[in-house]
């Protein structure tokens, strides 16, 4: 893995926008193409993305058109569908064939927390890819991750097995008290595991900051996209061995190829604009929480209000709809905390709060947010 940008296939282009399967075939061979001329090789697909498709459609556009050794291809066992043993073995072969490939160069289990922890420990599902490994259908096995650094610890304590893993690092994500990416790279980096990043810009919410942050980053480098800020800030961080990037245009494509094929790591000056940015935006949220955490102590339902509250104004600043990793960090935390919809409306938190927030009216808009039925990705009939 020469060059840190990868290509991520969960955004790809589409025909109808309200069609996750209407793929605009032709854009995404240009994409390909385009990324493998300019020498770039990783590609980082999923069996649930795009309606269970996107394994497919990359077979059409990168497997069938480009030598095997050309590429890199990594997918991910789906832990929410998996059911029993011998449904990994299943599904394992199925992503071989939607794949068109006799091996993944990367395999992970995929969206790691603490409800998918437990499964995958009854499933031995870390035993099942070591066992691929050794066949030779995987060369390097590893995990995306969603959850607290306590657990990262524990899991990669318990299997120093594991080749590598994939983190969600960004740089407003980096001190967020409910993602803690920064806190999550540091147990990696403790356990000398190789990184891969997700959601370097935040699902395109970095790609588009405040007018006050765009001109700070455009007065120091006029040419420089506000998107590669974001990945840059990602690739810069030691033990970081790749950025996926979801590229849908062939302006994206051309835009983080240019300045990825020589990175350059950010300077002084562009970490400190970078921490400017970050506070700029963090001003423009929905709940002012300053995470004091004062508000916990005493509730009678464990709700994790703090917390909460920051995934909820991450889901605002991002203006996600339906489905988002804050919905999988929120299903995580409430699995050993009361939910939002669990407020008996006592009002202590109101009177421990410094910043006299209207706390459970906030645990409402959260519940509404996230104590909903998730969205999962609808599979498509083939």
């Amino acid at each position: 893995m020469d060059k840190k940008l990868g290509f991520g296939c969960m955004r790809l282009p589409l025909l109808d926008k309200d069609d996750q399967t209407s793929f605009d075939l032709e854009t995404l061979n240009k994409l390909v193409d385009t990324f493998i001329e300019r020498g770039f090789t990783y590609f980082d697909t999923a069996y649930v993305y795009h309606g269970y498709l996107s394994e497919e459609i990359m077979r059409e556009a990168l497997v069938k058109r480009h030598h095997r050794d050309s590429f890199a291809l990594a997918t991910k066992l789906p832990m929410r569908d998996v059911k029993t043993v011998a449904d990994q073995e299943t599904v394992f072969n199925e992503q071989l064939e939607n794949c068109g490939v006799e091996y993944f160069d990367y395999y992970l289990l995929h969206n790691i927390g603490v409800i998918s922890y437990k499964k995958a420990c009854e499933l031995d599902s870390f035993s099942f890819g070591i066992n691929k490994k050794k066949e030779g259908k995987i060369k390097s096995f590893g995990m995306s991750f969603h959850d607290t650094p306590e657990l990262l610890d524990e899991i990669l304590t318990a299997h120093p097995e594991l080749d590598f893993v994939q983190l969600q690092i960004n740089y407003i994500d980096w001190e967020n008290p409910s993602i803690q990416s920064r806190r999550c790279y540091e147990i990696a980096r403790k356990h000398n595991k190789p990184i891969i990043v997700m959601e370097p810009c935040k699902g395109g919410s970095l790609a588009l900051v405040p007018e006050k942050a765009d001109i700070i980053m455009k007065e120091y480098d006029p040419k420089a996209s506000i998107p590669s800020w974001a990945i840059r800030f990602a690739a810069s961080q030691e033990g970081v061995n790749m950025v996926l990037s979801g590229m849908n245009t062939l302006e994206q494509v051309l835009d983080n190829t240019s300045y990825m094929a020589d990175f350059q790591p950010l300077n002084l000056e562009e970490y400190k604009i970078i921490n400017q940015v970050s506070e700029i935006i963090n001003e423009n949220t929905a709940i002012p929480c300053t995470i004091c955490r004062y508000c916990e102590k005493g509730c009678p339902k464990k709700i994790a209000i703090p917390d909460y509250f920051a995934l909820y104004n991450s889901t605002k600043r991002a203006m996600t709809d339906g489905f988002s990793s804050q919905f999988v960090y929120y299903l995580n935390l409430a699995a050993n905390h009361g939910k939002a919809s669990d407020c008996i409306d006592c009002k202590q938190c109101e009177q421990a709060c410094p910043q006299h927030l209207k706390i459970t009216e906030h645990l409402k808009d959260v519940s509404a947010t996230f104590d909903v039925t998730p969205q999962f990705p609808a599979r498509k009939e083939r």
